[in-house]
């Protein structure tokens, strides 16, 4: 798994140039990239969300588009038209922003369920289709999707089946008052994202993608993961528990993780360390969490607090 940690070690590391103090979180939009899923980021405005997604999109050679979302953008916008040529007497397709390698969909929560909706064919089976003909997407394909939690003016909440496309859910929060600092002192002059290179290229992440699904995931840990998962729809104050795709992000964000960190099989850490970020946007919680003051983050945090970590020898060899 050298060739992965390898790849995620030049690509945090090309991030952490824009995006200070926050290693995690990057790591977790590696991740996602690794496992060709796609990334929700929700926090606050002016923490970095955007500037994360560029980031990523700046350090990997691959074509690159932003979807500004408006309450009167419409689905076309998104996808494309087709126009009719007057010289050939048919109709051609123009593409949409859709149509790149990596997708930012700034502020998603601001289009209407229609417009949101003409996303979910592409980020889930890498195409969209427009007057009935079907337009392929690249590879690799990534939609990179920022929100604003706190403000509901003009803007229309993700439906669940929507959500549950996202790979990963994650916040970047405030940084530190140092952090904070070596923020102002690398915009001085030029903002850092103006001079950032591409330090990987489209065919080492296409190579690298493929390596990660080598990842050993012993029976044990399996059975951790869908433990886990089983417990969200048995949970008192959950109203809906995650489905079976959670379970399987995270198989595969564990077989990330694990590759990152330079090892061939997952560990109960890989598991515990994702499972916030994999299953809260999942959890649709019942009147009585409010009773109680809880959120998902607490429930999925109960959950494994509650249940036993299996041990023994989890590599191959076992």
């Amino acid at each position: 798994m050298s060739n992965v940690q390898d790849f995620s070690d030049r690509l945090v590391t090309n991030i952490e140039k824009v995006i200070i103090g926050k290693r995690e979180t990057v790591e977790f939009a590696v991740i996602t990239l690794l496992c060709q899923g796609h990334l929700l980021i929700e926090d606050v405005p002016g923490v970095g969300k955007t500037m994360l997604a560029r980031s990523v999109a700046r350090s990997i050679g691959c074509s690159f588009s932003r979807i500004q979302f408006t309450p009167d953008m419409l689905p076309s916008d998104v996808t494309g038209v087709s126009i009719f040529n007057q010289v050939s007497r048919e109709f051609e397709f123009r593409p949409g922003p859709i149509m790149a390698q990596i997708v930012l969909s700034d502020e998603i929560n601001r289009a209407t369920p229609k417009t949101q909706a003409a996303l979910l064919e592409a980020m889930e089976e890498r195409q969209v289709t427009v007057d009935g003909l079907t337009h392929f997407l690249p590879k690799p394909f990534m939609v990179m999707a920022t929100q604003n939690p706190i403000e509901y003016e003009g803007t229309f909440p993700l439906p669940e089946a929507q959500l549950d496309r996202f790979l990963l859910r994650i916040r970047l929060g405030y940084p530190g008052p140092s952090d904070e600092v070596k923020v102002l002192d690398r915009q001085q002059f030029l903002h850092p994202i103006d001079s950032l290179e591409n330090v990987i290229t489209e065919e080492e992440v296409l190579a690298a993608q493929e390596e990660v699904k080598k990842v050993y995931v012993a029976r044990e840990v399996k059975s951790y993961m869908v433990e886990i998962t089983r417990r969200t729809r048995e949970f008192q104050e959950v109203y809906l528990g995650a489905s079976p795709r959670g379970s399987l992000t995270l198989y595969r964000t564990g077989q990330a993780r694990a590759a990152m960190n330079g090892r061939d099989f997952v560990l109960p850490d890989d598991v515990k360390a994702l499972a916030e970020s994999a299953l809260c946007h999942r959890v649709i919680l019942g009147p009585a969490a409010r009773l109680r003051d809880l959120d998902a983050a607490e429930v999925i945090r109960e959950i494994i607090g509650n249940l036993a970590v299996p041990g023994g020898d989890l590599t191959r060899g076992n």
